[in-house]
């Protein structure tokens, strides 16, 4: 685990999606404020006290779903507990990312450590101390459908704070729960009355894929500037639709925010300088390229909602039913993922946008009667050599794959539980998609940083712009200029870390700073 973050604080006020990914990502330790232990004392002794009465009260003396009118004597209700994780802990298909699995472990924990769950300290400090030795529960791609929480994921954490079920270790060694909780000197929790309900009525699998997918397309877009500019000056194209007082006439945030970067990346660029007079015959460029900070900007205002949204759910409580700070204990629907789905699918579409206008830009620096005196397809010798012309293959069927996955999600419902759960948002698979949109853009976004890289370097003896200049210098450390034909597919991995390493983005900013 990582000892150079600074560690993330569990207990008063909201996580952020800074804190999350410093958690997921980047392996930071958490700690719990002893606040947020008062708080779960006072919550623990309110669930016991009704767990004592005579009046049933849901998931402490009665079952779960539709079959919550089973009232349960008090000697089966460990059992009640014990049960219901090893039931739920159903998920099939592929293991689920270590870096989502502690995102939904530390949201989980927030929730815990605010006193409105009921569950013991111990339960607390066991979830935290998992985080901290970097064991990852195994959690599946499937058994979630958003509501009544990420019922399954959350069940294989919590059958691993039992000590069952299987986990990875800090090195990723596959490992059965006891074995990996023995050998990092901690001891199983022994559920008690609500805390198996407690421990998986959350959206935190979604909230946690949200709070990541948010960060990794802040970068990206503004990659997405950077790969436009690029291709603006390898196209020949004008800077002139960029200006300011153009973009006031449409004052979207995003929009500005965007335009503002291409005029910086495209300052005091000399192909663009070169073709500004009065002997340029061409009157206006292609959509792709003029309209790129509205496109680009809209992505950004969506990604803005979506940050509002995730900043609302990480200062919520979700649980069923919920211990309130005045003792009541009472049932509530805020379990249902209908808000994060939504941003989620919105998400998705933005991305499946912001790539199809970088693959447009592609095609046509790949042209010849579109790209103003380029060699066809970049080649060094064009039908000798193909040049980008596959790398523009991958582009589209990238693309093509971001409009499937455009689809939302959160449209569907599928009942489940005899009924009594009809409704339910997919808010789970909304994330799951979501993060295989990302990876696609970053792949659409190196193919056109390599293109455009490439068809800067064939405008020699012209230079092109300080920053994207910058950019160029930065990736022929890595990969190489013009020439003959070459194995592409390594090339185009590379640059994909670069974006998203941030060194894309750290060489540009190296010139000017970025929005």
């Amino acid at each position: 685990m990582s000892t150079a973050v600074a560690p993330v604080t569990v207990g008063g006020a909201p996580l952020t999606p800074a804190q999350v990914l410093a958690v997921a990502r980047h392996g930071a330790r958490v700690t719990l404020t002893e606040e947020a232990r008062k708080a779960v004392r006072h919550g623990r002794e309110r669930v016991e006290a009704l767990a004592r009465g005579e009046v049933p009260a849901y998931g402490v003396s009665t079952g779960f779903g539709a079959l919550a009118t089973r009232h349960i004597a008090p000697d089966l209700r460990a059992r009640l507990q014990r049960s219901l994780i090893r039931s739920h802990a159903a998920g099939a298909g592929p293991e689920v990312e270590r870096e989502v699995v502690r995102a939904l472990m530390l949201l989980r924990l927030r929730t815990l450590a605010s006193g409105n769950t009921g569950v013991e300290v111990a339960t607390v400090e066991t979830l935290a101390a998992l985080l901290n030795a970097g064991i990852t529960p195994v959690v599946h791609e499937y058994g979630s459908l958003g509501c009544s929480g990420d019922l399954a994921p959350l069940s294989h954490v919590a059958l691993a704070l039992m000590g069952e079920g299987d986990v990875r270790d800090s090195a990723g060694e596959l490992k059965p729960a006891f074995t990996a909780l023995h050998e990092a000197g901690i001891t199983p929790v022994e559920l008690g009355a609500k805390e198996g309900l407690a421990l998986i009525n959350g959206t935190d699998g979604m909230l946690g894929m949200l709070a990541l997918a948010c960060t990794d397309l802040e970068r990206l877009l503004k990659v997405a500037d950077i790969t436009a500019a690029m291709s603006v000056e390898a196209l020949l194209g004008t800077d002139r639709v960029f200006a300011d007082d153009l973009q006031r006439m449409r004052p979207h945030p995003g929009q500005a925010a965007s335009a503002a970067n291409l005029r910086a990346l495209l300052a005091g660029s000399p192909i663009v300088a070169s073709h500004r007079g009065p002997d340029c015959s061409r009157v206006q460029d292609a959509y792709s390229l003029r309209c790129a900070p509205q496109v680009a900007g809209a992505a950004r205002d969506t990604l803005a909602h979506a940050l509002t949204v995730a900043g609302r759910e990480l200062d919520s409580v979700i649980d069923n039913p919920v211990v309130l700070d005045d003792g009541r204990v009472e049932s509530n629907g805020n379990f249902h993922g209908a808000p994060v789905a939504y941003v989620l699918d919105f998400l998705a579409i933005a991305v499946a946008d912001v790539a199809s206008i970088a693959e447009r830009r592609t095609d046509r620096m790949l042209d010849v009667s579109r790209s103003h005196g380029l060699p066809a397809f970049l080649a060094d010798d064009p039908g000798v050599d193909s040049g980008h012309m596959i790398a523009q293959y991958t582009q589209a069927a990238i693309v093509s794959e971001l409009k499937r996955l455009a689809v939302p999600a959160s449209v569907d419902s599928i009942p489940s539980s005899a009924m009594q759960e009809d409704h339910v948002s997919m808010g789970w698979s909304a994330a799951r998609k979501l993060r295989r949109a990302v990876d696609g853009l970053t792949g659409v976004l190196a193919v056109e940083l390599l293109t455009a890289a490439r068809a800067l370097d064939l405008r020699s003896p012209l230079e092109p712009g300080p920053a994207t200049g910058a950019v160029v210098r930065a990736l022929r450390e890595h990969v190489q200029g013009p020439g003959p034909d070459r194995y592409l597919a390594p090339e185009i991995a590379r640059v994909g870390e670069l974006i998203t390493d941030g060194s894309v983005l750290a060489a540009a900013e190296s010139v000017t700073p970025l929005q």
